[in-house]
């Protein structure tokens, strides 16, 4: 399971997709900014798919 952190430190009353704030990836230790919804959206997703192994495609298991 991946784990975050979001930290929103300004968001707009009047647009709500307008917020600023960071990501962290608790188990990696590593922080992202993002400006708007879009962007903390694209940072969990491509984040996400750098970790997920590709579908369709499992690790082989080697017999000791």
């Amino acid at each position: 399971m991946d784990s975050y952190i979001v930290r929103i430190y300004r968001r707009q009353t009047k647009n709500p997709y307008e917020i600023v704030g960071v990501v962290e990836d608790v188990e990696l230790e590593e922080t992202m900014a993002f400006k708007s919804v879009d962007e903390l959206w694209e940072i969990l997703a491509e984040h996400k798919a750098r970790l997920s192994p590709p579908r369709g495609k499992r690790q082989k298991k080697t017999s000791e």
